[in-house]
């Protein structure tokens, strides 16, 4: 994703908008996304907060990555001892 000239979250459309230096564009449905990726109501939030916070890493963990992976380990409960 070097080529990638900007990046950010569409509210009017719900998704993350990404424009390369040879002027393609990429879009991903957030929505979408969270239908098919998320379980549960922490892992949505997870994906919000990036989608808001982050939209590259956002970008990055969908097309790159392993985004339910992502979700369990950051959304796993741990117990205090």
């Amino acid at each position: 994703m070097d080529k990638v000239t900007s990046c950010e979250f569409n509210m009017d459309t719900a998704c993350v908008e990404l424009r390369f230096a040879d002027g393609s564009m990429i879009s991903i449905d957030c929505t979408a996304v969270e239908n098919e990726v998320a379980d549960n109501m922490y892992q949505r939030s997870e994906l919000d907060y990036l989608i808001y916070n982050d939209p590259a890493a956002y970008a990055d963990l969908i097309l790159n990555g392993d985004a339910e992976t992502y979700l369990k380990t950051v959304t796993e409960y741990k117990p205090l001892d």
